[in-house]
């Protein structure tokens, strides 16, 4: 990549605490002319993030500078506006969900859908992984039955036919699913929609749908899946959620309870954690500590 000019040079000084590591040299590739543009794609290149959330940031800096008349480079991008994000209300958008959706865990069968549920976890997810189409019925049907009686809302990872035949509360889907998945059927059976996203592309990308929450990560390493992006941080997360503000928000990737008050400063109204409940020996008791770090007060930024 080019030696930065000073503008990027300056963009990259102020805004250290959104740096990751590069990897390799990313090659500079321009879309327009404007000389705000230019700087902000270099400098976001700089701090490490990938082609095409680089693309979205020297574009929403760009619209920045025109709508405020100054650049600032201690300032960066958190007006949805500028992302080009249409305003709210919509009337195209999913059926909404609580703005806090609290401890959020993610659990892999019916039985532990249950358990959590009676622990007093107020948002489950079921990612049961099959290709049996019986067994993915049969399993969905007995988490909608295993929340009943109960305050948690269920959402289905991935099977969003199944989930709107046995009347979940919601559907959960990964960026590659939006294209597969009949977004019309699921906003018409009132299923709530939540999407997964890595990054600025991804997150405008989800944007477009209007769905009932978004989830970002992963904040920290993980080992439970292969990531295409590296882990983003807090201070990624800290900008992801002051531009999506509008939205009821997901921190997921690496979260325990160590972490959790760094990840809660950020806003985010709600935590999603796998092994910080199913890889512990007490369960009930991880449930009932990590509830009472969601509740503890903390200082958005």
């Amino acid at each position: 990549m080019a030696p930065l000019t000073p503008d990027a040079q300056a963009i990259v000084a102020a805004h250290q605490d959104l740096a990751l590591p590069l990897a390799g040299q990313p090659a500079l590739h321009y879309t327009r002319d404007d000389a705000v543009y230019r700087a902000a794609k270099q400098a976001c290149l700089a701090l490490g993030f990938v082609e095409i959330d680089a693309e979205c940031l020297g574009l929403a800096w760009q619209a920045m500078v025109q709508r405020t008349g100054r650049f600032d480079p201690q300032a960066w991008p958190d007006e949805p506006a500028d992302f080009g994000m249409r305003p709210w209300p919509r009337n195209d958008a999913f059926a909404p969900c609580p703005k806090a959706l609290g401890l959020y865990a993610v659990l892999p069968d019916a039985a532990w859908v249950g358990r959590m549920a009676r622990a007093g976890v107020p948002t489950v997810q079921l990612r049961f992984k099959s290709d049996d189409a019986d067994a993915i019925r049969h399993e969905v049907q007995a988490a909608v039955e295993a929340v009943s009686g109960t305050p948690s809302l269920l959402f289905i990872n991935d099977h969003w036919q199944a989930a709107i035949e046995a009347g979940a509360y919601g559907v959960h889907l990964g960026q590659e699913d939006m294209d597969v998945a009949d977004l019309a059927a699921i906003r018409a059976a009132g299923q709530r929609l939540g999407l997964s996203s890595h990054g600025y592309a991804e997150m405008l990308r989800a944007d477009r749908v209007s769905p009932s929450y978004i989830a970002m990560g992963a904040v920290f390493p993980t080992t439970l899946k292969r990531m295409a992006t590296a882990p983003q941080g807090t201070g990624r997360l800290h900008a992801y959620a002051r531009l999506m503000r509008d939205y009821p928000l997901v921190a997921i990737g690496g979260i325990d309870g160590k972490k959790m008050p760094q990840v809660l400063s950020s806003g985010v109204g709600s935590v999603a954690v796998v092994r910080a409940i199913t890889g512990v020996d007490n369960p009930e008791a991880a449930v009932a500590q990590l509830q009472s770090q969601m509740t503890a007060p903390h200082t958005p930024s």
